[in-house]
């Protein structure tokens, strides 16, 4: 029988980053991680590697060297969940029971919920930073780009780095200047969003900067179909429900994002199907020995990995509470930031925490274009995840 005091179901960002901190805690502790992925990806680069900064492959690790020394490796997929009899089952049929129980597995892409475009990403002029498999393809549709529409999505669901879609729309608008070809451009971007940002502070310069630059937002417009061979995008008006088709030569999407499917239909999800936790503890609202964070946890805060930072010694401290038969006494402030590339040498370092309200780290105004805080997304940050949280130490 498989029993094990922590399971960790996910070895993303969430996963390595609590079973290192507790293993730093507590070295004896006996945890197991269940993640079937055989690489460990550093998403946040993707925009700059889009951008044709970066080769993809600096984004990529093999899981096996993550993994903490001690902490053991199922490498399959969780399947289901049996909370009443402390069990998880795996895809192939595995049984393992835990006495606490971390749930942390990321994000789901849901690629085919937008008509036309599973299986179409990466050829007629449709990229996206959203994909491993073809975020070189996006760097290379801007570099070839000889003038047209070029259109930045934004889809009407919770995702992951809220910023990214129009990180990418900045930096290809100051390639398009670079390449000569931004007079003959339209740069345009459909968010089914009623703002540009969800924080005022970090908003007010943002409208700033796409009324400098003359590109073109359109709020509350979904795609809901795309036509790769001919180049034609469909969007609902979400006020309206009219829908408009426009040509483009060009269109950086973002598809819909949910819970993965085995959270959605477990006795751990709340009615939107994500993970059912207190907001502040990060504690299972039903089961006290189960704790949730990151990207598919119910915590109403953008779900970026820097959240993740500050989700998880919030879990690792109530988690030890309770091995001691304490209360969780650690709060999570809903914490979470976005460093918005507004080019290739600027940068707005947004930091907030619950109800939007800006938290900011540094001594100025966070809000204002820095090309200091653009090199610490290129060099600072990938440093702090892969020497810091991967190994429990911030």
């Amino acid at each position: 029988m498989n029993i094990h005091q922590v399971v960790i179901v996910g070895g993303g960002t969430a996963g390595i980053t609590v079973a290192a901190r507790l293993k730093r805690l507590i070295s004896h502790l006996d945890i197991a991680i269940i993640e079937p992925s055989k690489n460990h990806y550093y998403q946040p680069i993707w925009t700059l590697v889009g951008g044709g900064v970066f080769d993809k492959s600096v984004s990529k690790h093999a899981e096996a060297e993550l993994i903490p020394k001690g902490v053991k490796w199922y490498q399959e997929a969780a399947d289901q969940f049996q909370p009443e009899n402390n069990l998880v089952i795996m895809k192939d049929g595995t049984e393992i029971h835990y006495k606490y129980l971390v749930v942390c597995p990321g994000i789901q892409l849901d690629w085919n919920k937008i008509e036309g475009l599973e299986g179409n990403v990466g050829k007629y002029g449709i990229c996206s930073n959203y994909s491993y498999d073809h975020v070189d393809y996006t760097w290379e549709t801007i570099r070839n780009f000889k003038g047209g529409r070029a259109i930045f999505t934004h889809p009407n669901s919770p995702i992951k780095c809220g910023g990214a879609p129009q990180k990418i729309m900045y930096l290809a608008e100051e390639a398009f200047r670079n390449q000569g070809v931004r007079d003959k451009s339209e740069v345009v971007f459909e968010t089914a969003n009623p703002t540009i940002f969800a924080v005022k502070k970090y908003a007010d310069t943002l409208n700033e900067i796409v009324k400098e630059r003359d590109i073109h937002v359109n709020y509350r417009k979904d795609l809901v179909k795309i036509d790769g061979p001919n180049k034609k995008a469909t969007f609902k008006d979400l006020n309206t429900n009219e829908e408009e088709t426009l040509d483009y030569e060009m269109i950086h999407v973002v598809p819909y994002m949910s819970a993965p499917e085995f959270i959605k239909k477990s006795p751990l999800a709340d009615a939107a199907g994500w993970v059912e936790v207190d907001a502040f503890t990060l504690q299972h609202k039903r089961y006290d020995n189960v704790f949730g964070l990151g990207d598919a946890s119910s915590v109403p805060t953008s779900k970026t990995g820097a959240a993740v930072r500050k989700q998880a010694p919030v879990v690792v401290s109530n988690l030890y509470a309770l091995l001691k038969d304490k209360k969780p006494w650690r709060k999570y402030d809903g914490y979470t930031s976005c460093p918005l590339v507004t080019g290739y040498h600027s940068l707005i370092m947004a930091e907030f925490k619950y109800d939007n309200v800006p938290s900011e780290t540094f001594p100025f105004d966070q809000s204002k274009e820095r090309r200091s805080m653009y090199l610490m997304k290129k060099y600072g940050l990938p440093a702090m995840y892969w020497q810091g949280m991967m190994k429990g130490r911030m």
